[in-house]
């Protein structure tokens, strides 16, 4: 993957850049919230994301996107990229059974995101608070998240303080904290 291995610490010019991803530079301006920035090539995967970790000094968090069984249920899990995801321990601490990753129309419809590009910052969007936010205790104890701003060619290195104290109460976001193993 092609990395640009410039940090940038404002919003880009708007040439070539998707509205979603402009609205979240205008919300992050709005609430105070300072990043740093850096451009790629498409990073859709954690492994893909390597080289901007490097870069940005974090761990990009892995972001899935899940439901119940009965399609009723929406939920993001925020959590360490290299912890291993098993949908029996989280559905026991969430009171959900049978966890399945939640199709890509409902990712669109609630979030306004597309595949490869999840974000904790797509809550943005579900303005009727549809999608559960669920965040692994490591991640929500860490300095930093790193995360893509609705777009999957940009990420983000917030400090967390700021996504849990300012952006999630503006867009009216709650979220349950979870204890996910490790290897």
């Amino acid at each position: 993957m092609k990395v640009d291995m410039t940090l940038y610490t404002g919003r880009p010019d708007s040439d070539g850049r998707l509205p979603a991803e402009m609205a979240v530079y205008d919300l992050l301006e709005k609430l105070d919230i300072p990043y740093v920035r850096a451009d790629h090539e498409v990073a859709p995967t954690i492994e893909a994301c390597r080289e901007v970790d490097a870069l940005l000094g974090i761990d990009m968090c892995k972001n899935l996107f899940l439901c119940n069984r009965q399609k009723t249920e929406f939920y993001l899990l925020l959590m360490p990229g290299d912890k291993p995801f098993r949908t029996k321990e989280l559905s026991a601490q969430i009171g959900s059974a049978r966890l399945s990753f939640a199709g890509e129309d409902f990712m669109e419809e609630f979030m306004g995101l597309t595949p490869g590009s999840v974000t904790v910052l797509g809550l943005m969007n579900d303005k009727d608070c549809r999608v559960r936010l669920l965040i692994d205790k490591e991640i929500a104890e860490s300095g930093y998240i790193g995360c893509h701003p609705c777009i999957n060619t940009s990420s983000l290195k917030l400090k967390t303080k700021d996504v849990l104290e300012k952006f999630l109460p503006y867009i009216e976001h709650e979220y349950t904290l979870v204890e996910l193993g490790g290897e």
